[in-house]
C-alpha cells in the first residue's frame, strides 16, 4: 500500500493560485493512478482530477476544467494539483488518493469515483475568500 501526505493548501483570495502537492511513498509510484478529490462542508466527497500512467491520461471535473491542472513527477514521487482562477466554491479539503487497480482503460466512471481508490492521504485544507 502506498503512503500520501498532501501540502500547499491554504488561504487564498478569490482569483488567486494554488499549488497542492500529494507525496508518494511505499510502493512504486507510476504502478498507481493518482486522483484529487475534494470535500466541502455539509457535502459529498467529489472528483476534481485524475492521473493515469502508460498511458498519461487525465480527466477533470467540469466545475475546474480550464483553471487545474493535474501532473505528476515520477523522480519525486509526487502529483501536483495547480489551482489557477480559484473561487469561493473551491473552498474545500482536498484529498489525494490513489489505487493500483486503475489505470488508463478503466474508464471515466471508475476513474472519477472515490470508492474506487484504496489509498488516501489526511487531507488540505483550501480556503478561497471573496
Amino acid at each position: 500500500q502506498v503512503q500520501l501526505v498532501e501540502s500547499g493548501g491554504g488561504l487564498v483570495q478569490a482569483g488567486g493560485s494554488l499549488r497542492l502537492s500529494c507525496a508518494a511513498s511505499g510502493r512504486t509510484f507510476s504502478s498507481y493512478t493518482m486522483g484529487w478529490f475534494r470535500q466541502a462542508p455539509g457535502k459529498e466527497r467529489e472528483f476534481v482530477a485524475v492521473i493515469t500512467w502508460s498511458p498519461a491520461t487525465t480527466y477533470y471535473a467540469d466545475s475546474v476544467k480550464g483553471r487545474f491542472t493535474i501532473s505528476g513527477d515520477y523522480g519525486k514521487n509526487t502529483v501536483y494539483l495547480q489551482m489557477n482562477s480559484l473561487e469561493p466554491e473551491d473552498t474545500a479539503v482536498y484529498y489525494c488518493a490513489a489505487d493500483s487497480g486503475l489505470g488508463p482503460y478503466s474508464g471515466r466512471n471508475y476513474l472519477t469515483n472515490p470508492g474506487k481508490f484504496g489509498s488516501w492521504g489526511q487531507g488540505t485544507q483550501v480556503i478561497v475568500s471573496s
